[in-house]
């Protein structure tokens, strides 16, 4: 397995596809039908906002995206929404949207979405992309990192307090669980 900083040209579309099999469920009613998605997040995926994971026949087999104040893996604007989705939708979208939003701060590297190829969990490629992700908040002189994880991926939970990760806050959606799909988000921390 190799594990490289950014997003190769020739994997967005693999990366884009992973993102809409990891997050579809979740976000299927904000940024569906599938086809629309794909499109929209082909076409606002930031390359140098993730981290990638290969395997030995060059395939993507997972990403870990992240944000910054300069953009995140996935973000976009409502011009590049409206041109996927039309005015109505786009406004409806942004605000969907805007409900599970996240800011950057100064003190923690904001670890946004980490996703990998059914076939390829379980053989310990999220475990290599949260260590390149402490190692991009080191290099950047971060001195934590943080990621949230919802109440529907207890796998997701598992691994990242195996990686010592510890649970500082949980968000509850309300009404908003009918939309996403989840009740709940955690926000967990770790030392870098």
């Amino acid at each position: 397995m190799k594990i490289s900083v950014g997003i190769p040209e020739a994997s967005r579309g693999e990366a884009a596809a992973l993102y809409w099999d990891a997050f579809g469920k979740k976000l299927g009613f904000t940024m569906g039908p599938k086809y629309r998605a794909l499109i929209y997040i082909n076409r606002v995926m930031r390359s140098d906002h993730g981290i990638c994971a290969h395997d030995e026949h060059g395939r993507l087999i997972g990403v870990a995206g992240f944000k910054t104040i300069n953009g995140a893996l996935v973000g976009g604007t409502f011009t590049d929404i409206r041109k996927v989705y039309g005015w109505v939708g786009a406004a409806i979208r942004v605000w969907l949207m805007g409900t599970l939003e996240r800011d950057t701060e100064n003190e923690r590297f904001l670890m946004d979405g980490l996703f990998v190829a059914p076939e390829a969990r379980g053989d310990g490629v999220g475990t290599a992309l949260l260590d390149e992700v402490v190692a991009e908040a080191r290099r950047r002189g971060y001195r934590q990192v943080r990621l949230d994880v919802v109440d529907t991926n207890p796998r997701a939970r598992a691994l990242y307090l195996r990686e010592g990760f510890r649970e500082i806050e949980t968000h509850n959606l309300g009404l908003l669980r009918y939309i996403f799909g989840f009740n709940a988000s955690t926000v967990m921390v770790r030392d870098v």
